[in-house]
C-alpha cells in the first residue's frame, strides 16, 4: 500500500504535466527541490541506518554496488533511447527518431522507481510502521519526476494511453516491490537487511545525479543549488519532526 501511494505520486505529476501547462523552469526547480528530499533521505535514514544494523564495510559494498548495478543498466537503457527520461523539454527522442525508445524510456523509469519502493517496504520490517520520512521524501521527490518526464513525453508526441500506461504501471511495480521487500526480507539477519539497504540507497543516489540533477540545472542553473538545499532541510526537519 505504502508502495503503490509513493508510486502513485508519479502518476499525479503526470497527470498535472497532461492537462495544465506548467513553465519548463518551473518543473525544473521543483525537480531540484525533490532531488534535495531525496538526498536528505539517503543521507540521514538509508545510509546511516544500514551502517548502524549492519557494520560500515557491508554498508560501503551495497552503496558502491547499487550505484554500479544502475549505471550499467542506465548506460544500456540510454543507448536505446531513454537517456532523457525525465527531460520536460524535447529532448526525447520520438519512436520515429528512435525506434524503441518507447519501451527503453518506460523501463528506464521503472528502474529509478524500484529501488525507492523497496526500500518503503524494508522500512516496514522493524514493526514500528512505515518510515515516515522515506515515505515524504520518495513521494515529494515523485512528483516533480512525473511531471518532468510526462511534460517530455507529451512533447515528443506520446500518446496519453501510452504515457499513462507507464506511470499506472510504475505505480503497481512500486507496489509489489514493496510487498516483496517485506515478504522475501522478514526475518532477515540485520546485516543482510542493512546491505541491500545500502544497495537501493546507492542505485537512487546514481539516479538523482544522472537523471534529476540534469534537467534541474539546465533550466533553473545558479538557482538549482539553494532549491536543493531547501528539498533537504525540508527532509531533515520532516525527519526530526
Amino acid at each position: 500500500m505504502w508502495g503503490l501511494l509513493a508510486g502513485g505520486a508519479l502518476v499525479v505529476g503526470a497527470l498535472v504535466a497532461w492537462f495544465v501547462h506548467v513553465p519548463q523552469k518551473v518543473i525544473a526547480g521543483i525537480m531540484a527541490f525533490g532531488a534535495g528530499v531525496l538526498i536528505s533521505a539517503l543521507a540521514f535514514d538509508l545510509v546511516d541506518e544500514a551502517e548502524t544494523t549492519g557494520g560500515l564495510v557491508p554498508t560501503i559494498g551495497g552503496f558502491l554496488g547499487g550505484a554500479a548495478v544502475y549505471v550499467a543498466a542506465n548506460v544500456l537503457l540510454a543507448r536505446r533511447g531513454a537517456r532523457h527520461r525525465k527531460r520536460s523539454g524535447e529532448q526525447q527522442p520520438s519512436e520515429d527518431e528512435q525506434e524503441g525508445s518507447g519501451a527503453a524510456i518506460a523501463i528506464g523509469a521503472l528502474l529509478d522507481g524500484i529501488p525507492e519502493s523497496v526500500v518503503l517496504g524494508l522500512s516496514l520490517l522493524g514493526g514500528g510502521g512505515v518510515g515516515v520520512p522515506v515515505l515524504a521524501a520518495i513521494f515529494i521527490s515523485n512528483l516533480p519526476e512525473g511531471l518532468s518526464s510526462a511534460a517530455g513525453m507529451k512533447s515528443n508526441g506520446r500518446s496519453i494511453r501510452y504515457v499513462f500506461g507507464v506511470w499506472v504501471g510504475i505505480a503497481v511495480a512500486s507496489g509489489l516491490a514493496g510487498l516483496l521487500g517485506v515478504l522475501l526480507l522478514d526475518g532477515a539477519a540485520p546485516e543482510t537487511i542493512a546491505v541491500i539497504t545500502a544497495v537501493a540507497a546507492g542505485a537512487i543516489l546514481a539516479m538523482i545525479a544522472d537523471t534529476m540533477i540534469p534537467e534541474a540545472f539546465e533550466r533553473t542553473h545558479l538557482y538549482a543549488g539553494l532549491l536543493a538545499t531547501l528539498g533537504f532541510i525540508t527532509a531533515f526537519t520532516i525527519g526530526r519532526a
